[in-house]
């Protein structure tokens, strides 16, 4: 009787193992990598909650248990939406490197799917061997696509990239450009000139809350720096301007910020200096238009790339670039899933996040809602896109406070704990903090050869 007893529980749990690895076969060696990692994608069921529309089970019609993976299916497509990487690998396309870092984080930290998930469903959970092939096609496809060739052979795969001395530029434009930008009369009475806001001796920033235009107005965003902005996949906090020169093209019409009403006010304003539109005319034969203006500022301002960095030499293989404390506070970076969004050489521009993934950011803040504070959704007018700004890069970090498109957070300090807390779910310590804080500060690198400073500090 007794050995009855123990067989029956053997004989199920063996019964249990077999129909694991019946129902949990890793993808075949003889797939194409793109056709393996979609297999994988689907059988891990990322598709079942990260996108807008998942099929539903038939256990979310039943009572209890239905609200529940309503619930979890709302929250993880609120926190990331995996279709375009999906869209992406079927079509034999480009991965954005945000979603590279973020599938990459949780296979490593084993984090997804969910168990509640693969308890139900049993073939989700990965196996060694799905890991590995993820991982390795994760790996694959980012040096395929965003070849890390400035960095050290063991930070080839690093999320992050170090940032080029320069990129290929028309140096005629670059100085008509350059003109343009501290030119005043871009604004309806000469009082504002781009570098007003984005000053080149104060890290491209104002240091101000909201900056102030023409007539004493106060805008309601804060303005990010100008500098690395080339990197950047579209620009300003909703994203409303997908190049530098449509960027450049915004302030001058904005009535708080610049105040024309036109660009043919501006072009006759500038008509009238004979020398420059004999120089401007040289380079650009068709003559001063909204296009050519915008073109020449974004020529100039691509060429505003602060390389050479602490943490850009120890990219490089510099070891003594960087002390115990910032190596540290970099991998707390990592740690935290900061490098998930965070990425590239910008280390950030590259996509769209929610503010306040883990906890109510704007309930907290406790101020009215502004329609700045609806981020892209001012442009797409979706739900989704409420309260989701274009990550800010963070070179240069410790030199353009105050942070956050509100610029609520006057220290790197607060700004750390409130990405930590609202962004992630956890509550850094203090020492957690200075670590991750003194990594930050290595982010400022070089502008003609020389460190970038902020005169305001």
């Amino acid at each position: 009787m007794k050995k009855k007893v123990i067989l029956v529980p053997l004989v199920i749990a063996l019964g249990g193992v077999l129909t694991y690895r019946l129902v949990n076969t890793p993808p075949s060696d003889n797939l194409p990598m793109n056709d393996m990692m979609e297999q994988i994608l689907t059988d891990g069921g990322c598709m079942a909650c990260h996108v807008s529309n998942p099929e539903l089970p038939f256990y979310a019609n039943l009572p209890i248990a239905g609200d529940v993976v309503k619930e979890d299916i709302r929250l993880a497509y609120r926190s990331y939406d995996i279709q375009p990487m999906y869209d992406a690998i079927r079509n034999d396309g480009t991965v954005s490197e945000v979603d590279l870092a973020k599938v990459e984080k949780v296979i490593k930290d084993g984090t997804m799917p969910l168990a509640k998930y693969y308890l139900i469903h049993w073939g989700s959970s990965l196996t060694s061997k799905e890991t590995k092939m993820a991982l390795d096609w994760i790996s694959k496809h980012r040096a395929a696509k965003y070849p890390n060739s400035l960095a050290a052979v063991e930070f080839a795969n690093e999320p992050v990239r170090p940032v080029h001395d320069s990129v290929p530029v028309d140096l005629r434009k670059v100085i008509l450009g350059e003109m343009l930008f501290h030119d005043t009369r871009l604004s309806v009475d000469n009082t504002v000139s781009c570098a007003t806001c984005h000053a080149l001796n104060t890290a491209g920033v104002d240091n101000k809350r909201f900056s102030e235009g023409v007539r004493g107005q106060v805008g309601g965003v804060n303005a990010p720096t100008v500098f690395n902005a080339h990197y950047n996949f579209v620009q300003f906090w909703d994203g409303r301007a997908k190049t530098l020169a449509d960027q450049a093209g915004g302030p001058p019409l904005n009535p708080i910020e610049m105040g024309h009403t036109s660009f043919d006010d501006i072009c006759a304003a500038l008509a009238a200096d004979k020398d420059f539109t004999a120089a401007f005319t040289q380079v650009y034969p068709e003559g001063l238009t909204q296009a050519t203006i915008t073109d020449a500022i974004q020529e100039f301002e691509r060429t505003l790339l602060t390389p050479d960095s602490p943490f850009d030499k120890y990219l490089k293989g510099d070891k003594t670039a960087l002390t115990a404390d910032e190596i540290s506070g970099y991998e707390l970076f990592k740690k935290y899933n900061c490098a998930t969004c965070h990425v590239g050489e910008n280390l950030g521009g590259q996509s769209y996040e929610l503010m306040g993934i883990k906890a109510d950011y704007f309930g907290d803040r406790g101020t009215e809602i502004t329609f700045e504070d609806h981020g892209r959704n001012k442009e797409t007018k979706t739900d989704h896109d409420m309260h989701r700004f274009k990550v800010p890069g963070l070179r240069n970090i410790a030199l353009t406070a105050p942070y956050f498109h509100d610029g609520t957070k006057a220290t790197l300090e607060e700004a750390v704990k409130d990405m930590a807390h609202y962004e992630v779910g956890i509550d850094l310590s203090d020492s957690e903090t200075a670590l991750i804080v003194k990594f930050l500060h290595t982010l400022t690198g070089e502008y003609k050869g020389k460190p970038l400073t902020n005169d305001n500090m």
